[in-house]
């Protein structure tokens, strides 16, 4: 095997450009494996699991695009090493005649599409602050892609709009459905009477989605940010968010999702709660509320039970047959752990690889339960912290889509590479039996999930023998990737597919319970 390295001082691409610039290399005849990423202190530490670490890339600065490739011959190395400065090299294609035309600025988009009233920023941080302002003194709503905008930005950013009753949704802000348009990371959902506000990208998808396919729907859902419930920043929007749903109309149950806020912001949202006469459901990972702040207010463990409490309010069902939902789907759990169980010849460890950081904390809310402490790169409890994310021991579940992971490389919702390698890696570990995945489809995310995911996949089963990969798939029928074909083909591969986040948890938790007791 042959590793060889390209350095490009100075050289920018974004990451998306260098994601589909290291698949091609991958098809390079000869190649083993290739990175294409800028050459950022966290991208090292990737690189160096991944066994392409060079000198040249240890002396490149963040700024340094790294191009390395280990093929089977030095002839091989360099034709990929040419191949990635062909691929790299290429001017896009130019747009067709009558295809969208690109505005020279944001005075000549709001001139271009009359009546506009919402901008969406996905540019570098230090940017976004100041075009968000341009954007509220021309009256446009604002949604943040963007992440790294200092705090006091987003403070000052989200109360100059409130004077001006206008939204700002991030920043840090990846999903929103607003009058039924997907914005960002999102899913194609049904319309319906059930208005959620997030300051959680991926809960925001898993309810919505959960909603949609139990045949109610969404009226609007508004991301926050996940800052937002911060002290920094005292939930201005998701505040907001929650007044203008208890005015809408055509909005008549009101779903908030949230990691814990802090205590005195807590309080803040709780008074809110209280004002609104329309019935409220509210799921806090990790920090469930238990007294009951008003009669038609709905607490929630977990984002299922949140969705599926939403549903019945909405349809008017008894609260009961939430319950009947995940009751049905625990005994069918409980039926597959006792297949994948008896597979076990020993006392194993579980390895979550999570795309969304919100299944990463529900995993921590519900797997203790069954495995007993689990680790994570993003602990809802710090003694849980994790040394090293790329070292996992015991029990642990990791969020690929935190910074450590995504500094010059596409979320993991759209580039599976590294997740692709840690299911290889991990299935090797003679500790490992139970991987345990997400899979998030949508507007934004991947559109070949199958095609990418699944040699890895049965990659890990020749592996490992005694291996049970479970996962949930969060879609709907009507998303780009189709959630249907999605599900039939990781079935087909062996994987069990579970209808939630919470209920793929519970499954993979009894298969580690139950494999203890041998």
């Amino acid at each position: 095997m042959m590793i060889k390295t390209i350095i490009k001082k100075g050289a920018y691409f974004d990451s998306v450009s260098l994601m589909q610039v290291a698949k091609k290399l991958n098809a390079v005849p000869g190649v083993i494996d290739s990175a294409v990423v800028m050459a950022t202190k966290e991208n090292k530490g990737i690189i160096k699991a991944s066994g392409l670490l060079t000198p040249e890339i240890l002396r490149a600065g963040d700024s340094d695009l790294a191009i390395a490739v280990s093929a089977r011959t030095p002839a091989d190395a360099d034709a990929a090493l040419k191949a990635a400065e062909e691929l790299l090299n290429m001017k896009p294609a130019q747009a067709q005649a009558g295809t969208d035309r690109k505005a020279a600025g944001l005075a000549d988009a709001v001139k271009t599409l009359e009546g506009a009233n919402l901008a969406v920023i996905s540019v570098a941080g230090r940017f976004a602050g100041a075009l968000a302002a341009e954007c509220l003194e021309k009256d446009l709503n604002v949604m943040i892609f963007s992440d790294n905008v200092p705090v006091e930005t987003e403070v000052a950013l989200k109360r100059a709009a409130l004077k001006k009753g206008l939204l700002v949704m991030g920043p840090d802000c990846g999903t929103a459905i607003i009058n039924g348009a997907p914005i960002a990371f999102a899913n194609s959902v049904r319309r319906g009477n059930i208005g959620v506000v997030a300051a959680s990208g991926t809960g925001l998808q898993e309810v919505t989605t959960l909603i949609s396919n139990e045949g109610a729907g969404i009226s609007q859902a508004i991301g926050t940010g996940s800052r937002d419930v911060k002290i920094e920043v005292g939930a201005l929007t998701l505040i907001q968010a929650l007044k203008m749903l208890a005015a809408d109309p055509a909005t008549e149950v009101l779903l908030i999702v949230s990691k814990p806020p802090h205590p005195a912001i807590l309080k803040k949202i709780t008074a809110e709660i209280t004002k609104i006469e329309k019935p409220v459901v509210a799921v806090f990972l990790g920090g469930e509320i238990k007294e009951k702040l008003k009669e038609n207010f709905y607490p929630a463990r977990t984002l299922e039970e949140a969705a599926y409490k939403a549903v019945c309010l909405g349809k008017g069902w008894k609260l009961g047959k939430a319950r009947e939902i995940i009751y049905d789907m625990n005994l069918k759990a409980e039926e597959l752990a006792r297949r994948e169980a008896a597979k076990k010849k020993r006392s194993t460890c579980l390895r979550g690889l999570f795309s969304g950081g919100t299944f990463v904390s529900e995993a921590q809310v519900i797997l203790p339960e069954f495995s007993g402490e689990v680790f994570s790169n993003a602990p809802l409890d710090k003694k849980f912290k994790l040394k090293d994310s790329l070292k996992l021991s015991g029990h642990a579940v990791i969020d690929l889509g935190e910074d450590e992971f995504t500094v010059g490389r596409p979320h993991p919702m759209i580039d599976f590479s590294l997740r692709n390698k840690m299911i290889i890696s991990e299935a090797k570990k003679p500790e490992v039996s139970v991987l345990l995945l997400d899979l998030v489809l949508g507007y934004g995310a991947n559109l070949q999930p199958l095609e990418d995911i699944l040699p890895a996949i049965v990659e890990a089963f020749i592996h490992n023998k005694e291996l049970s990969i479970v996962t949930s798939v969060t879609g709907t029928e009507t998303d780009p990737q189709a959630r249907f074909k999605v599900v039939k083909g990781l079935e087909a591969a062996g994987v069990i597919v579970m209808p939630s986040n919470a209920g793929a948890c519970r499954l993979a938790g009894e298969i580690i319970r139950l494999a203890a007791k041998k």
